[in-house]
């Protein structure tokens, strides 16, 4: 594993935005997973002025998204679908029909997951899987739980992550209380990882995730058994 510590969060999306810059110049076709929240949109914003200054293709990328809340479609501003073509999609030159997000509105979520985890295998499994992490430890909408789930799966979120999410809701009573949320097994069968982690108030549970005994008590736990895993953390 690899711990990096900046000081800045403009730092801590440079020194991302660099990582992914550099696999996909070194692989123009690769499969990029990616994350929603406040951390990585600085890292959206970076790639988009790589691409901007002509330094960066996207037109042979796929990406795949960790997650999606359910009830909400791709129009819905606070979707992660919609997240993600405002903060990156719409700003490269990505084709859209090569982004994918689970579906949140599937009839039956289930079977979507399992849809969902066929098509990361069809496209050969994913080379760098950007993660952040949340206050309880989760990565996607893992939540901490007694058993670690391998495969795409919905979930019910745990209250802390609708107190945290509800800064992007009208009010805390809007935020969905269920989601789809890439499971285990695909994480951690990505060749790299990027766990990127902003402020002080992350500092905790990165100590218990990446220092603690391996748990689903602590879902990120499971991220030290992989072999390659760069955490980037910035103090402020």
């Amino acid at each position: 594993m690899n711990f990096i510590t900046v000081k800045t969060y403009e730092e801590l999306s440079e020194k991302t935005a660099k990582l992914i810059a550099a696999q996909i110049t070194g692989k123009p076709d690769s499969v990029l997973g990616l994350a929603t929240g406040s951390s990585p949109v600085g890292t959206y914003d970076k790639l988009t002025e790589y691409f901007n200054n002509g330094e960066l293709d996207f037109s042979t990328v796929t990406s795949v998204n960790l997650d999606e809340y359910a009830g909400l479609d791709g129009s819905h501003n606070q979707s992660y679908r919609y997240f993600m073509n405002k903060n990156l999609f719409d700003r490269v030159n990505i084709k859209k029909e090569n982004t994918y997000v689970p579906s949140g509105c599937a009839d039956d979520l289930v079977e979507e997951g399992k849809a969902y985890d066929t098509l990361i295998k069809k496209l050969g499994g994913i080379d760098l899987q950007l993660l952040g992490i949340g206050l309880d430890g989760h990565i996607g909408f893992n939540e901490p739980d007694e058993f670690f789930t391998a495969e795409t799966h919905p979930v019910s979120l745990d209250p802390s992550t609708i107190k945290a999410n509800a800064r992007f809701f009208e009010s805390e009573a809007d935020v969905p209380t269920k989601a789809i949320t890439m499971g285990m097994m695909s994480i951690m069968q990505a060749r790299k990882i990027v766990l990127i982690a902003n402020g002080q108030a992350k500092k905790e549970i990165l100590e218990k995730a990446f220092y603690g005994p391996i748990t689903p008590l602590v879902p990120a736990s499971i991220l030290q058994l992989h072999a390659d895993v760069t955490v980037i953390f910035s103090e402020n």
